[in-house]
């Protein structure tokens, strides 16, 4: 019999011999209630359960936490003043929009008026080509050479007028403007008359190239000279060229001044330009009908596209002229 008594073995807590019961049961302390938690301190508050750190799940965890995920690519920094301008000498194109585009930041654009504007001139031209290939304009190499060189002619005609039409229009609506906004107004027009100036000269590139009065200024340089001669009248070719048809679209860059600007001058430029083609006799080997069509038809759809331009200005973006001579 062991000294623990029983057979050896002692006696399990919380049952007979040989019989385990589980754990026991502290009972309660003095001075405390049955239900109240055993010990003398309160029970502790439930622990919510926390979802796993980052980085655990199939994969194995990340050791310093999980890395940033990638954000949208960075834009490219804006080119330097000297990178745009090499761009420019590189692409005669490229420097005629620079230059002919209007681009004041708080300009109001209408996007459905440019979209008409450019179908109308897409129109426009298929209406001319349509004529003039039914009527014969365009059946030998010299007739077609001579109306081509027509319509080059008119353009840069319509240019000139544009020149001058811009000063009257545009001195009438500075002298009418009030107080600051004349001020306002003269700074804004430096552009429109830079992108003039840009015109002319890039068009007085060619009397020194072909001109025989200034083959003693080309003999002067001799061959490097021609050299680049013959380089800058090419790239002043595609400068013009390109500059003429956006000035004419852009009224050069006149919205930069103000909105109402160019409906106003392409309305007064396309009546002008009809009355120099009834005074010049443009379009005389057509019949009369046609010829009313080609004179009338480029004025009546000019005005009523700025008619109608002028009024989304007044109606969605409460512009009118009025506002804009009046703070």
């Amino acid at each position: 019999m062991s000294a623990y008594g029983g057979s050896g073995h002692g006696t399990w807590p919380g049952g007979p011999q040989g019989q385990y019961q589980g754990p026991q049961q502290p009972g309660p302390h003095r001075g405390q209630h049955p239900g109240q938690h055993p010990g003398p301190h309160p029970a502790p508050h439930p622990v919510p359960r926390q979802a796993p750190p980052p980085g655990w799940g199939q994969q194995p965890p990340y050791p310093y936490g999980r890395p940033p995920l990638p954000g949208p690519p960075l834009p490219p920094p804006p080119p330097t003043r000297g990178q745009r301008f090499w761009r420019c000498v590189r692409n005669p194109l490229h420097a005629a929009q620079r230059v002919f585009r209007p681009s004041r930041p708080d300009r109001v654009e209408d996007r459905t008026v440019g979209r008409l504007q450019l179908w109308r001139t897409i129109l426009g031209l298929a209406i001319w080509l349509w004529m003039s290939i039914g009527y014969g304009m365009l059946d030998g190499a010299e007739e077609a050479e001579k109306t081509l060189t027509e319509r080059g002619n008119q353009s840069w005609h319509s240019a000139l007028v544009l020149i001058c039409t811009f000063t009257v229009v545009f001195g009438a609506f500075a002298a009418k403007a009030h107080g600051q906004l004349r001020r306002l107004y003269l700074r804004r027009a430096l552009r429109p008359l830079g992108a003039i100036v840009a015109l002319v000269a890039s068009m007085a590139t060619f009397p020194l190239a072909v001109a025989p009065d200034a083959e003693g200024f080309r003999d002067l340089v001799g061959l490097p000279g021609k050299i680049v001669i013959g380089l800058a009248c090419l790239w002043s070719l595609g400068f013009a060229l390109y500059g003429v048809g956006l000035s004419l679209v852009h009224v050069f860059r006149t919205a930069d001044i103000h909105e109402f600007m160019p409906p106003v001058l392409a309305t007064l430029l396309v009546w002008e330009m009809a009355l120099l083609d009834v005074v010049n006799g443009a379009y005389a080997d057509v019949p009369g009908p046609v010829r009313t069509l080609f004179i009338l038809g480029a004025p009546l759809t000019v005005t009523t596209l700025s008619c109608w331009e002028a009024y989304r200005l007044r109606r969605h973006h409460g512009l009118s002229l009025r506002a804009a001579l009046r703070p």
